[in-house]
């Protein structure tokens, strides 16, 4: 086995590794991301269309785009929009059903409670503990500048 000095690993593995093309992923993710938006801002459109207030419709675009980010993980298309989009799939509303959905998925040979209910926890759980301890947070600070 020939030993390599750090400066000689370092350029081997800038030979090695695969190239990022960049720009191409920030054009891809831009897009992407401003996609799923624009439906966002259609879903709402619609629901306003048919008579729900503009605070309710916007309610209702974030659940309806929550329930379609699960649909296509559960179907698999979601990750291939992933591939094709970058980080433009992880828009925070679907990307967030994406990562509950996926571990749950995952799992589910494990059982319905040890595997699937336990892991769709295991991204969320996180983030939802970090939302309302943060949002604690806002509003003691919120009343205690005098804004409450």
């Amino acid at each position: 086995m020939q030993k390599m000095t750090n400066q000689q690993y370092s350029t081997y593995i800038d030979q090695m590794a695969p190239k990022s093309k960049l720009g191409g992923n920030v054009v891809r993710a831009f897009f992407v991301g401003g996609l799923i938006c624009a439906i966002g801002e259609g879903i709402i459109k619609v629901y306003v269309h048919y008579g729900m207030e503009l605070e309710n419709a916007r309610t209702m675009s974030a659940v309806t785009l929550i329930f379609l980010g699960a649909l296509l993980t559960g179907l698999n298309v979601y990750d291939k929009l992933a591939q094709v989009g970058k980080a433009g799939s992880l828009v925070p509303i679907t990307g967030f059903s994406n990562a509950v959905v996926s571990p749950a998925m995952e799992f589910k040979s494990e059982g319905h409670v040890v595997g699937t209910a336990a892991k769709l926890f295991t991204i969320a759980g996180p983030v939802l503990v970090f939302g309302v301890l943060a949002a604690m947070a806002y509003g003691v600070v919120y009343a205690l500048v005098g804004l409450g």
